[in-house]
């Protein structure tokens, strides 16, 4: 028979995945100067500071 959950480890996943909405995976197209090719950059950031990394050259 499978083990139950128990009531503790049900509320620390609770937490841990309201946690988890607040980040995001922002992909931001970069031209490079030699070849005027785009390239991705990725990074998994909170959503506090999306624009912040939007902004960054």
């Amino acid at each position: 028979m499978a083990k139950a959950a128990s009531k503790n480890a049900k509320i620390k996943d609770a937490k841990a995945s309201a946690e988890a909405k607040n980040w995001t995976k922002v992909i931001k197209a970069v031209r490079s100067p030699k070849t005027g090719a785009y390239t991705f950059k990725e990074a998994i950031v909170h959503k506090e500071k999306i624009k912040d990394f939007l902004a960054e050259k």
